[in-house]
């Protein structure tokens, strides 16, 4: 996949989350979107499809629906009213192509939103599961803050993987697992309301709140590391959260606890990643426990969550007792 049109699809993908959201149809046509990014239309539809797999039309009406359905999840707005201003035509356009893409119509959804894998906006640039970022790393601005916080007691909806070593093996192992690859997970957990990281609770943005996270597994069972250890993906969620849980996740209760936090801030990560790991990695190595009063807490039941989000920041929370 060649440099130029990784960094013009990010754009693009962009740009439709942000003409959806705008409500500005008249911009989000093949032609358009084609011409603005320098492609014959044959070209960018040929492009698109290696990326996404489907064909342009299909993954924006997919896309649509994906911002329809929090509508109807989080609003109360009319079931018409959502549909208009999606882009389609009627009531029964709408629920036509709410039904095939969720096996139910928008007025059942609405009367029992269940968790539901939603087509979720394509990530070009996923250097991990790319397996190239920072490959041409030279530096990195920015150092490493370390600090420590309480966080309250909350729920974790997740899978789990007692194999897998990093990012990238985790995924490739649980696409083996029927239903528990990677599209069909982020988008069940970008339909899940109250996520905890949810960048203000309504993003269509697929990812949001969502993040890897590792357990002292509390069967203290070994991971393929030979440490009680076992690789998560999910979201954090209020405590009191009551809704479905999806069969192939697990819900797990985590109580009020202290952690300690290394957090870099903003990075390219086509040239920063392998520099900001290098330095973050370093930084939890040589940390100094013994002037806090704190030591790493590997009771089985504690979890340490890994934040990484070029444009806000990488982060480590680990937990820690006194």
């Amino acid at each position: 996949m060649d440099h130029e049109w990784c960094n013009n699809v990010q754009r693009i993908i962009e740009k439709i989350d942000a003409c959806i959201a705008s409500k500005n149809d008249e911009s989000l046509t093949l032609c358009i979107l084609a011409q603005e990014f320098g492609y014959s239309q044959s070209h960018f539809s040929r492009k698109f499809k290696e990326i996404s797999g489907m064909q342009f039309r299909d993954y924006l009406r997919y896309r649509k629906l994906a911002f329809a359905l929090k509508q109807l999840r989080d609003t109360p707005a009319p079931i018409l009213e959502i549909a208009l201003d999606y882009g389609f035509s009627s009531h029964e356009a709408f629920t036509r192509a709410f039904k095939e893409a969720y096996g139910m119509t928008p007025s059942e959804y609405r009367r029992d939103p269940v968790p539901v894998a939603l087509r979720t906006i394509i990530k070009p640039f996923d250097c991990y599961l790319l397996e190239n970022g920072g490959a041409d790393m030279e530096k990195t601005a920015g150092e490493i803050k370390t600090y420590f916080v309480t966080i309250p007691a909350h729920k974790f909806l997740h899978i789990r993987n007692y194999e897998s070593i990093g990012y990238w093996d985790f995924w490739q192992k649980q696409s083996q697992i029927p239903g528990q690859d990677c599209e069909t997970i982020c988008g069940l957990l970008d339909s899940i309301p109250g996520k905890l990281d949810d960048l203000g609770g309504n993003e269509a943005n697929s990812g949001s709140g969502q993040n890897m996270a590792f357990l002292n597994d509390p069967a203290g069972r070994i991971c393929s590391w030979g440490i009680p250890l076992a690789e998560c993906y999910g979201v954090r969620l209020p405590f009191d959260y009551d809704g479905e849980v999806p069969p192939q996740m697990l819900l797990m209760d985590i109580p009020e606890g202290d952690y300690i936090v290394f957090e870099h801030g903003p990075f390219d990560y086509e040239t920063e990643n392998g520099a900001v790991e290098e330095k973050i990695e370093k930084a939890m190595k040589d940390f100094d426990y013994s002037a806090t009063g704190y030591r790493l807490d590997t009771t089985p039941g504690r979890i340490f969550y890994f934040y990484h989000d070029c444009k806000r920041f990488w982060k480590y929370i680990r937990p820690v007792r006194k």
